[in-house]
């Protein structure tokens, strides 16, 4: 898997007028992912570790995992189809019978939700990586007119 895929970071989160952009990638490179506004305040209520005053589906989720011994590994950002991206769960079970590695077809909003809940690490395909376009400016323009405007 290592030779197949390089490793990503969420690099920011950004509201926009259809939903949120979630920019990830690594050093060389950035792309952007347009998901649901909801899911962008899930992913930054993950990333800040702010506490919610019910559990939301991602926090039933976890719970639900937690309770049968699932862990979440890592998730994979696979491929980008019809202006969809698509992406893999990667979950492992331990108990007393032994141990199970699951992989799921999910959103890749969802995967970074829970990614960023249980700290795991995130990654895309090589493929799909040489393949997006490089965002990493638009990324530090947008960072740089929030600061400036903190100013204010």
């Amino acid at each position: 898997m290592k030779n197949d895929v390089v490793p990503i970071d969420i690099r920011g989160l950004l509201p926009t007028n259809h939903g949120c952009a979630v920019f990830v990638g690594n050093d060389e490179k950035v792309f952007v992912i347009q998901i649901e506004h909801s899911m962008g305040e899930v992913i930054g209520r993950f990333m800040r570790d702010i506490p919610k005053e019910r559990p939301l589906t991602h926090d039933l989720l976890n719970h639900i995992f937690e309770s049968f011994g699932i862990t979440v590994e890592r998730v994979v950002i696979t491929e980008l189809r019809n202006s969809t991206y698509f992406a893999r769960l990667i979950l492992e079970q331990k108990n007393e019978l032994g141990r199970k590695i699951v992989e799921l077809d999910a959103r890749p909003s969802d995967c970074l939700a829970l990614a960023t809940a249980h700290k795991k690490p995130v990654y895309v395909s090589k493929k799909l990586f040489a393949e997006v376009e490089d965002m990493s400016e638009a990324l530090a323009q947008t960072t740089e007119d929030r600061d400036e405007g903190d100013d204010d």
